[in-house]
């Protein structure tokens, strides 16, 4: 899991858990919500008994944390998993407890959010070298001669 930085507001006597998205960029992790919900698949009687799948929500659309092109970005890469509202949603229901199920889906969240925030560089065209041309040149020459080569059947074969 990704390292948490925690932080203590002495006026809200709030402590804030911190998730570390680039060294730079920290995520307040109030903006996020655990919903609890029964996994499905094999398990027995435990799948009937326990909520042990998580789900996450995050409201993108109102967050401060992501710029608009993030916010887009991330509208495009996780598009099945974005509702109309503006809601990223992330399940994750791999493990059989809760807090694996959410260190996981957490670990998801942030991956995502990674993609969302670098952007791909651009291609900078650039031109083949005069000798990467010629050198080309003298493969094609080769490759015909040996082409030709193969085709041309003697008349007196027989």
């Amino acid at each position: 899991m990704k390292d948490l930085q925690v932080a203590f507001n002495a006026a809200n006597s709030l402590l804030i858990i911190m998730l570390e998205i680039t060294p730079d960029r920290f995520f307040d992790e109030t903006e996020l919500t655990f919903e609890y919900i029964k996994a499905t698949g094999p398990g027995g009687q435990n799948i009937n008994k326990v909520s042990s799948a998580v789900r996450l929500r995050y409201n993108f659309i109102k967050s401060e944390f992501l710029n608009t092109k993030e916010k887009d970005r991330l509208r495009k890469i996780a598009a099945h998993r974005v509702t109309e509202d503006g809601y990223l949603l992330i399940e994750a229901h791999r493990f059989r407890t809760q807090i694996q199920n959410r260190a996981d889906v957490i670990n998801r969240f942030v991956s995502l959010i990674n993609t969302a925030i670098r952007f791909p560089r651009i291609r900078i065209r650039t031109h083949p070298s005069r000798i990467a041309r010629a050198t080309r040149q003298i493969e094609k020459k080769k490759h015909g001669t040996i082409k030709r080569l193969r085709s041309n059947i003697p008349n007196d074969w027989e």
